[in-house]
């Protein structure tokens, strides 16, 4: 028997597995990154504005960091991948890297790795199949970016480029997630050293372009954008992802022939002979399981929030001869337009937040599947403790993380502006989207309440609020529509003053969902895959 036996019927069944998963990748992706260069055409149709935007940003460390190096912002084009670079990149490699561990550790840690490989099933299969779907998600995300920047009208040679960048990105990203569940034996932790590799290569690509240095040469991010689309475009570069993924896959089949089924290069430490008196309550255990996510979202939100404080000054010189912008931030010139800003980047961090909040609620159903909502429940404790125990700890992460955004905010913006006097009113703002999150969390949980498997309909309606919340005014989107999304109820502060009657509706459907949740979770039978 080939170590490769059975990959073809593989392929099939993850293939099946992921009918509803990977499209709504590719369109998730490729829809933000389309909506958001669509906003900008027109907007930098002459070549004054295209001067006056290539002059703030290429001055500017935290647009470099954010966005990568400036090339060709002489040319619409150009721009428009000045601005979807972040979303791009990052969204390939996070699907890369996400649909690469569901299929490979993820397996390995439920057992059902080693259920298949006690019949007909070569050694290699499992993470050989793997690497193909999420090549050829890879491939399929690159040819949709391609055809949406065609059909806005930009060269079709740029756009093919740029496409096939994010393509080689996620083949690239999808070895790295490969390599990195062979060390451990649970998937948890290796997708947190992926995770940790995607920041390490952001982190040099960002030192590199700032400085000017090589740095930038040792990141696949750097490769990619490299190959300068819309410039002088340049196809080589795509080599240097290419060639570290079959260097990496190289690796991570031979590390597959080294270890056993489910166990990791890294042995797993034993755990005290005895639980914490932590562990003896739902929070408790909830709160440990989810530690290293509220830190590490934590962490994360407070370095975005600087990076993102920090073109409070630069934002009036950046919009200052783009008006469709200056509308697109609700505000006229001067002081306004800062606040606008400043209202703008805090909505899309309470956005980012939100998807804090939908995972943590989410994992309730990881819980039932693995059978441990089971034990906890076959004791004295009750369902509505088991329930509300977890979204207490979901609601406490989800203050902890949107703190976190709003603390980064002020002390970028104090920085910069040598001053403290708006720190207050920034992290207050930045609070006022708590119960618009909560809406969020009280819809996950209504959903795992009533129908467990229409969860996605969450991320369905977040992704459908960032849109509008984001690109709602550039692209016109219906003022109706708009509303639709709690985070656009909530008061654009400090542009807009506080209205806590919206606030304290938003509060009270929060909690009607969660009590939506308690009734569905009574009637139903609790989930178990095991």
């Amino acid at each position: 028997m080939s170590g490769l036996t059975g990959t073809s019927q593989l392929v099939r069944l993850f293939l099946r597995l992921d009918r509803l998963r990977i499209p709504l990748w590719l369109l998730g992706i490729a829809g933000i990154v389309a909506a958001s260069a669509s906003a900008v055409q027109g907007v930098y149709d002459t070549s004054a504005a295209r001067a006056a935007y290539a002059a703030t940003v290429e001055n500017s460390a935290a647009a470099i960091v954010m966005s990568g190096p400036p090339q060709a912002l002489d040319t619409v084009g150009g721009i428009t991948l000045f601005e979807v670079n972040l979303t791009a990149a990052v969204g390939a490699s996070l699907m890369a890297i996400f649909l690469t561990i569901r299929h490979t550790r993820s397996e390995e840690e439920a057992g059902r790795t080693e259920l298949l490989s006690a019949g007909v099933l070569g050694r290699f299969a499992p993470l050989m199949a793997a690497l193909i779907v999420v090549s050829a998600a890879s491939v399929a995300l690159g040819a949709l970016l391609a055809l949406s920047l065609v059909a806005m009208g930009l060269p079709a040679g740029g756009s093919l480029l740029f496409g096939a960048a994010m393509g080689c990105l996620g083949i690239a990203f999808a070895a790295v997630a490969a390599l990195a569940a062979q060390v451990t034996e649970h998937a948890r932790a290796s997708l947190g050293i992926a995770l940790a590799v995607l920041g390490l290569a952001w982190g040099l690509r960002s030192i590199g372009d700032v400085r000017d240095s090589l740095a930038s040469w040792f990141s696949p991010v750097g490769w990619v954008q490299a190959v300068n689309a819309y410039g002088d475009e340049r196809w080589w570069p795509l080599l240097l992802p290419l060639a570290s993924a079959v260097v990496l896959t190289g690796g991570a089949l031979a590390l597959v022939q080294r270890r056993d089924i489910g166990a990791g290069l890294v042995p797993t430490r034993p755990g005290a002979p005895r639980g914490g008196s932590l562990l003896s309550s739902v929070p408790g255990l909830a709160l440990r399981q989810q530690r290293s996510a509220i830190l590490g979202w934590s962490v994360g939100l407070l370095l975005t929030g600087m990076a993102l404080g920090s073109f409070g000054d630069d934002v009036t010189t950046m919009l200052e001869d783009t008006p469709a912008l200056e509308g697109a931030f609700g505000a006229g010139t001067g002081e306004d337009l800062v606040d606008g800003y400043f209202g703008m980047i805090l909505l899309i961090l309470a956005l980012i937040v939100a998807c804090f909040t939908a995972s943590s609620v989410h994992r309730m159903h990881g819980e039932e599947e693995g059978g441990r909502a089971e034990l906890v429940l076959s004791t004295r404790t009750p369902r509505l403790n088991w329930q509300f125990g977890w979204l207490a700890v979901t609601l406490l992460g989800t203050v902890i993380v949107l703190l976190a955004g709003g603390v980064g905010v002020a002390l970028a913006d104090a920085a910069v502006s040598g001053s403290t006097g708006r720190s207050a009113e920034l992290i207050g703002a930045t609070m006022a989207y708590l119960p618009a999150t909560a809406v969020i969390g009280g819809l996950a949980a209504a959903l795992h309440g009533w129908a467990p498997r229409l969860s996605v309909a969450t991320w369905v309606f977040l992704a459908a609020c960032f849109v509008v919340g984001w690109l709602g005014a550039l692209l016109e989107v219906p003022q109706w529509a708009q509303d639709l999304s709690p985070f656009n109820l909530t008061p654009q502060m400090p542009l807009e003053p506080m209205d806590w009657a919206v606030v304290s509706t938003l509060a009270g459907l929060a909690v009607i969902l969660l009590g939506l949740a308690a009734v569905g979770l009574r009637r139903r039978d609790v989930v178990s895959s095991v």
